[in-house]
């Protein structure tokens, strides 16, 4: 039986993903489409409050498109599942937080993929680009991502001449958060991610959302939404426990517990 390329493991609050598909991790049509299903479990599951994401080994992250399943029938324009190619970059209302551990090469839709998630941390060793450039095709979602994340004209550099960055001009331009010694990268992922499960998953899941639609906004818009209670993540949050036991935490003088209600 062939072992998943998808691997899985709850730690608490934690979901973590590990893209295990030797020998670069790269994902196919069937490694998409299994990445949606988790990750759509992971945003509908009410006891989940934050996916960590990695690769196996201590080469790759991820490379992107299987080129060789490509080569062999899988169509580009492919079915790649709910939440589109690696499960990330389309699902709907995702509104928990996603690290991305990048622990090697990351390129194409591998960087795309990082991209998706709200926290890049990165191995010293890592590596950054997106080649299809030179394979004359267009890295769609870092189009639209990635000069939005980092200096325009450094976005654009990548992008039309598909050059490599290391992790220490990657975390310059503010590609990633934090780089960390290829050793220590999951210790400190996890930390990271411990961290933010003990926080309030309501106010995350406001975040998010506001963070997201707000985008296509202008200020002004973006404020009289959360006023009127308009995103549906805020309406939840101003009527709920989580919200009372944080002002009561608070003048208690003691650490909040909170339930997500």
């Amino acid at each position: 039986m062939t072992e998943s390329p998808v691997k899985t493991e709850r730690r608490g609050h934690v979901l973590e993903v590990t893209l295990d598909r030797p020998k670069a991790n790269a994902i196919d049509l069937e490694t998409s489409r299994m990445m949606g299903e988790v990750f759509k479990d992971f945003r509908d599951d009410p006891d989940l409050r934050i996916a960590l994401l990695t690769g196996a080994g201590e080469k790759f992250f991820c490379p992107g498109w299987d080129l060789k399943a490509a080569a062999e029938g899988d169509a580009v324009d492919g079915d790649y599942g709910v939440g589109g190619f690696g499960g990330l970059q389309e699902m709907r209302a995702m509104n928990k937080p996603v690290i991305a551990a990048v622990n090697g090469i990351c390129c194409g839709g591998g960087l795309e993929l990082a991209l998706s998630a709200d926290i890049i941390l990165s191995a010293d060793h890592a590596q950054f680009a997106l080649p299809e450039i030179r394979s004359g095709t267009v890295a769609d979602a870092a189009s639209v991502k990635l000069p939005k994340r980092i200096p325009y004209h450094i976005a654009m550099e990548m992008l039309l001449t598909g050059r490599w960055i290391d992790a220490e001009e990657a975390a310059r331009w503010g590609l990633v958060n934090h780089v960390h010694p290829a050793g220590t990268l999951m210790h400190k992922a996890r930390e990271m991610a411990d961290h933010l499960a003990s926080g309030p998953p309501l106010v995350y899941a406001a975040i998010k959302e506001i963070v997201r639609e707000a985008e296509a906004m202008t200020f002004q818009d973006a404020m009289n939404r959360i006023t009127k209670r308009q995103f549906e993540t805020v309406d939840i949050l101003y009527d709920s426990e989580d919200q009372e036991e944080g002002a009561r935490a608070f003048a208690e003088k003691r650490d909040p517990v909170w339930k997500g209600r």
